[in-house]
């Protein structure tokens, strides 16, 4: 694991919000804020000029808004994590984040500490998201039509571990479960985002309800 600090900018329209935010932050150990941003293109404009590891992004914002904001950042920063931070846990606004590629969309009430274990396990590349959110995630998702047949080129394993990730389940509790090693897991997880073109775990899950795995 890289020694460098995580290097954070916050995007915020209210000024409170946004300093309070980039000031708990430039205490944590091993966390740097390079920049703060009142909506979402001065945070896009920013971000492409400080390359940060990470965006916490609100959602509402003027001029443009945070979930349009990270859809640019995914294209023209890629490397960039962009993490939404919000206190709308509205399934419209959940979903279009996870087509939008964030790294996670965590809520405002999170606690200091929580937030900057976030910030770190964002540059990680680990996915992350308020229970209250993933609660939203599947409602919605359940309400959705079922698409297509699913791929059938998938083995029976990766069709199982495929379930799995769609309930939320990590790597050790699908080992767990399928009484096999965390790195045939990862193996698996490989292979099935591979075979299917996705990118993420996130992606893995919205495909599998999406076609009927679950």
């Amino acid at each position: 694991m890289t020694d460098q600090p995580v290097r954070v900018l916050v995007a915020d329209d209210q000024a409170l919000i946004r300093e309070g935010i980039a000031s708990l932050l430039s205490i944590e150990p091993g966390i740097e804020v390079v920049g703060t941003a009142a909506d979402g293109r001065a945070a896009v404009e920013l971000a492409l000029a400080t390359t940060p590891d990470v965006v916490l992004m609100d959602v509402r914002m003027p001029v443009l808004d945070g979930l349009r904001a990270a859809e640019l950042l995914r294209e023209r920063l890629p490397a960039c994590r962009v993490l939404m931070l919000t206190t709308f846990d509205d399934e419209e606004y959940v979903v279009r984040a996870l087509r939008a590629g964030t790294g996670g969309y965590l809520l405002k009430d999170l606690p200091p500490k929580d937030l900057a274990q976030a910030v770190r396990l964002a540059r990680a590349g680990v996915d992350q998201h308020d229970s209250a959110v993933l609660r939203r995630l599947v409602t919605a998702l359940d309400r959705s039509p079922v698409a297509a047949t699913p791929r059938t080129d998938l083995t029976d394993r990766e069709r199982a571990v495929l379930r799995l990730i769609a309930r939320g389940a990590t790597n050790r509790e699908i080992a767990a479960q399928l009484y096999v090693s965390e790195g045939t897991v990862k193996n698996h997880v490989s292979n099935i985002l591979a075979r299917l073109g996705l990118r993420d775990r996130t992606q893995a899950a919205i495909y599998a309800r999406d076609h009927g795995f679950l």
